[in-house]
């Protein structure tokens, strides 16, 4: 047994973790990543004709079984070895591959531990990859991304970074940042025969500026490009839109009834249509009501109308507007013109009111008439297809690196103000270099200990 006080340093520790989804499958994915890996596994491992997994070759594959410390097979599995730095984390890794029964998968885990490894945190395999320089932080993530991928194109694009995308353009912000700290020594130096630099400086700092704020601009695209699209039912109580729910997602997943109210909360429920995932979103009925578990209702339906991508205005085709309910429909499309569907929903009941919101052309359906249901399909994807014709951003930002790069954009703009007049050089150096470690923390070159365990928290173990 291997003590794990012989292992010196908790990033030396041997750490093991299920990889694989939990629940029914033929196999499941262990990996080991460590020092003694390799120790570990030799010594929870029988190959046949007496061969060793401390004697094998590194990057081969060997057939064997798991034992217990009293030689009993546990399982017959595959043993993939692989001696560092040519891994995924830089260190010595075993992966084996077992029958997916999750009795199995824990005795082996508590062999691995007996032997001295230990569970894997989240993430720390990629961790351990970052610190190793085997990946940078922006590479880590796009793995995080590539796992968590709800659309072809978002899985496109992860794996874009994984390859460096976003890593290649924040060195190119960074060399043009050391391109101007070179413009700056160079003037300080030549500054008795009045040779500068100082229209390098200027133009060079604008480029950068321009960069940053083109990134920024495609932020609010980038979520749709990952998470799908947001279709939101809006109107008024009892006008068919729980129903209309229910037909777009071919279930009954909404309570429907006659009774005014019936839809207190936010339902939602996804489609996956040509590549792209539709989330559908059911909301209260828009009135004034004295219930305050129908007010929260109301409340997050508003809050919907602000987040969705495409709004679905749900008229009652069956009866005028009240004058409550005409301001809310008009003040809903005059905000949000560019999304919003109007519907004249119960054509099927013959009688269907006459109008025209805002100049707002509505489309007659009926939840119980599948063409009308298809027509509403089909304005909803040209909708769709027309955002995603402008999802131009070449990368997927998250929340941690958009505001690093806010704060960046903020630094660069303070950096401007000095060059409005005779340009101070070592002042702007001293600027430079706090904005050049402000871009540092993007990539995880300088970064707290704290801040990477909260980045990798978000990971899952296996990862």
């Amino acid at each position: 047994m291997i003590g794990t006080q012989s292992l010196t340093h908790n990033d030396d520790q041997t750490i093991i973790a299920h990889c694989t989804p939990k629940g029914p499958g033929a196999l499941a994915l262990l990996r080991m990543s460590g020092t003694h890996a390799r120790d570990i596994a030799a010594a929870i491992s029988a190959l046949p004709a007496k061969k060793s997994l401390l004697t094998v070759l590194t990057h081969t594959i060997h057939y064997g079984w798991i034992i217990d410390p009293q030689g009993a097979r546990v399982d017959q599995v595959m043993f993939m070895v692989m001696d560092g730095p040519a891994t995924f984390t830089g260190q010595n890794v075993i992966e084996i591959t077992c029958h997916n029964n999750q009795f199995i998968i824990d005795q082996i885990i508590e062999l691995a531990i007996y032997h001295g490894a230990r569970l894997a945190q989240h993430g720390e395999f990629t961790k351990r990859a970052v610190l190793n320089n085997k990946v940078d932080l922006l590479q880590a993530e796009a793995i995080n991304d590539l796992i968590h991928a709800q659309t072809p194109l978002a899985l496109k694009k992860s794996l874009s970074q994984l390859k460096g995308s976003l890593s290649e353009w924040s060195q190119t912000i960074e060399t043009a940042l050391f391109r101007i700290l070179a413009f700056c020594e160079a003037s300080f130096e030549f500054i008795d025969e009045e040779i500068t630099f100082d229209q390098e400086i200027r133009s060079t700092l604008r480029s950068v500026r321009s960069m940053i704020t083109d990134i920024q601009k495609t932020y609010s695209s980038q979520q749709q490009i990952k998470e799908g699209f947001r279709v939101a039912l809006l109107g008024s109580v009892n006008a068919g839109k729980s129903s209309i729910f229910n037909a777009l997602l071919s279930k009954q997943r909404a309570i429907v009834t006659n009774k005014a109210g019936t839809t207190r909360d936010v339902l939602e429920d996804a489609l996956y249509k040509d590549g792209i995932y539709w989330t559908i979103v059911d909301t209260a009925g828009l009135r004034t009501t004295d219930d305050e578990i129908e007010q929260e209702g109301i409340k997050r339906s508003f809050i919907e109308s602000q987040t969705a991508d495409v709004i679905i205005l749900v008229c009652d085709g069956t009866r005028a507007l009240s004058q409550e309910e005409q301001t809310v429909y008009e003040q809903l499309i005059k905000s949000y013109q560019s999304k919003v569907i109007v519907i004249e929903n119960k054509a099927d009941q013959g009688i269907v009111i006459e109008r025209n919101l805002s100049g707002k052309p509505a489309l007659r359906i009926s939840a119980h008439q599948p063409e009308t249901i298809q027509a509403l399909e089909s304005l909803i994807e040209q909708r769709i297809a027309h955002l995603s014709s402008n999802m131009d951003a070449p990368f997927l930002l998250n929340k941690r690196q958009f505001s690093l790069l806010i704060e960046l954009e903020r630094k660069l703009r303070e950096i401007e103000t000095i060059l409005n007049g005779p340009i101070q050089y070592e002042i702007l150096s001293h600027h430079l270099n706090d904005a050049l470690a402000h871009l540092s923390e993007l990539t995880g070159k300088s970064i707290s200990d704290r801040g990477m365990d909260a980045i990798f928290k978000q990971f899952c173990v296996g990862k």
